[in-house]
């Protein structure tokens, strides 16, 4: 081959970028932002468009952060994926960071529902239900609180507060997530400071997206939305949500109620008790749920919590017991004391036994009178009624709901929605993954920061998107893909995909486009994907 034949060759990476970008155009990503944020006519990318690649970053799963940016589209089919004329120059550090600051200032919780929706529509995903929650992230350096503009939508204090990620040590922001039932959709993503309590903000967060978005659904949180006067802010709305173990009545109603309460549930391994309450003077139906699988957990953490305790008070006992005191009173307080500290055993047979002891060397004196000293003598026995109160209540915990009508919301319904609440702790395990190119946050002010925890967001998105659909398409075609193991599977995980499509190759010979390596396997897959999708792979 001469050198000028040769010139006219170039091989770019592609991979399972194409699915990724398909699904952005789907979506319609790229013309939402631009519409949203604008776009000066002299520029050579859109803020859509820069957006677009990050989220290709975002899942290329190749360990490339933020600060590899422009690197990242080396060798990728940078054109291709983006546009004419776009080349990986022009992804550069400046650019990225002018996006995220015109992101942060629009509102990033705006910029994000507004897409979200959008996608959520076209897709045909069923909004009936969301499900909110809220995790920690943590950041790498030091980070001074922004707090110019406290009001202003995206503003977060970067500092310490409790760790979901068990890194006290670390500063950190909070994300707040809603996501559907349906496809772990997400469907509204908010950024708060680092020491902000889930109970302060979820009612809040609730009924802003409800008035702002004019969403009709049942919310479904955890515990932390349970609280007397977020329970008054949310009259108007429908919700499910789990009553705290720590309340009283709660408390009071696993340790009372009778094994004979409970029916059997349609959803296998569960028993239910249906009971009316009216904490916070709002009508409401707690349902009161023994699970199997987490009776049998409970029960063994439980016996291994008591052996613990024992070892801990046999110890503790020994010590008091070599212990000497001037007198009975003294003796007997750090007894009690000792008694009050232990959670499962109590002290038995306590006795106070008088020690005579001459003080001094030597042989005493005939006449010498000894000094007293006082020690304990006892044994450890169980609190029976403790621990058969701890066993009572294993394996059990309590939804309430302010729905009252059984026929639009029944004791199982109640009981699936809120099983369906691992949709958004599937979300944060997505973000936190350390393949993600933000396990380790590092940009240099709290607004960026902000605004890339949104990216994120989108990126979660997209995937969840995608996921989605493939699995829809496999169903409706009653079709199957092997798995990892070579199993036919229709639940295949996106990411999964995402490694078939590994060493496909965009070729250019003479200007024409030609897609390498796309194997038999790899054209069943794009059969389930969108037509977006299968354009970027030459396939009509």
């Amino acid at each position: 081959m001469s050198k000028i034949e040769a010139s006219n060759i170039r091989v770019q990476d592609l991979d399972h970028c194409g699915i990724v970008a398909g699904i952005c155009d789907e979506i319609g990503l790229v013309e939402q932002i631009d519409k949203l944020l604008g776009n000066h006519p002299q520029s050579i990318i859109t803020p859509g468009q820069v957006v677009k690649a990050m989220i290709l970053n975002g899942l290329g799963f190749v360990s490339a952060p933020l600060y590899l940016f422009e690197r990242f589209f080396v060798g990728k089919a940078t054109e291709h994926l983006l546009g004419v004329g776009i080349r990986p120059e022009h992804l550069n550090d400046d650019r990225l960071g002018r996006i995220l600051d015109k992101l942060y200032s629009f509102g990033l919780t705006e910029i994000f529902v507004t897409v979200a929706l959008a996608a959520a529509k076209y897709f045909g995903v069923e909004m009936s239900s969301l499900h909110l929650d809220s995790s920690s992230l943590h950041v790498d350096g030091n980070y001074a609180c922004s707090g110019d503009e406290p009001d202003q939508p995206g503003t977060i204090h970067i500092t310490y507060g409790y760790s979901r990620d068990h890194r006290p040590d670390l500063k950190q922001f909070m994300v707040d997530l809603m996501c559907t039932g349906d496809g772990d959709i997400p469907l509204y993503l908010r950024v708060g400071d680092g020491n902000e309590t889930d109970s302060a903000v979820f009612a809040q967060l609730i009924q802003e997206f409800r008035q702002q978005w004019n969403v009709d659904a049942l919310f479904v949180a955890d515990a932390a939305l349970y609280t007397k006067d977020n329970l008054q802010l949310l009259t108007q709305l429908q919700w499910v949500s789990r009553v705290p173990a720590t309340l009283k009545a709660a408390k009071e109603l696993l340790q009372q109620i009778h094994p004979e309460a409970f029916v059997d549930s349609s959803l296998t391994g569960y028993r239910i008790a249906p009971v009316g309450n009216s904490y916070g003077d709002i009508r409401q139906r707690w349902l009161v749920v023994e699970s199997q699988a987490r009776l049998e957990s409970d029960s063994k953490q439980l016996e291994k919590r008591i052996a613990r305790q024992l070892t801990l008070a046999t110890r503790a006992l020994h010590q008091l017991e070599n212990q000497r005191f001037a007198c009975q009173p003294d003796a007997l307080c750090a007894a009690d004391k000792l008694s009050a500290q232990l959670p499962y055993h109590q002290l038995h047979d306590l006795q106070v036994v008088e020690i005579l002891q001459h003080q001094g060397r030597g042989r005493p004196r005939k006449d010498a009178v000894p000094h007293k000293n006082y020690q304990i003598s006892a044994t450890l026995v169980s609190k029976e009624s403790v621990i058969a109160a701890e066993r009572q209540r294993a394996g059990k915990f309590v939804l309430a709901t302010n729905v009252l009508d059984e026929q639009v919301l029944s004791h199982d319904q109640i009981l699936r929605e809120y099983k369906a609440q691992q949709s958004t702790e599937r979300g944060f395990r997505f973000l936190k993954d350390p393949l993600f190119f933000t396990s380790s946050v590092f940009l240099h002010t709290p607004e960026r920061v902000a605004a890339l925890a949104m990216i994120m967001g989108l990126c979660l998105l997209v995937y969840s998107l995608g996921q989605r659909s493939v699995r829809q398409a496999l169903e409706t075609a009653k079709q199957k893909i092997d798995n990892q193991v070579g199993k036919p599977t229709a639940q295949p995980t996106l990411r999964w995909i995402f490694q078939c499509f590994m060493s496909i190759h965009l070729l250019t010979v003479d200007g024409v486009k030609h897609i390498t390596n796309l194997t038999s396997e790899r054209l069943w897959i794009l059969q389930f994907l969108g037509a977006p999708c299968r354009k970027y792979y030459l396939l009509a």
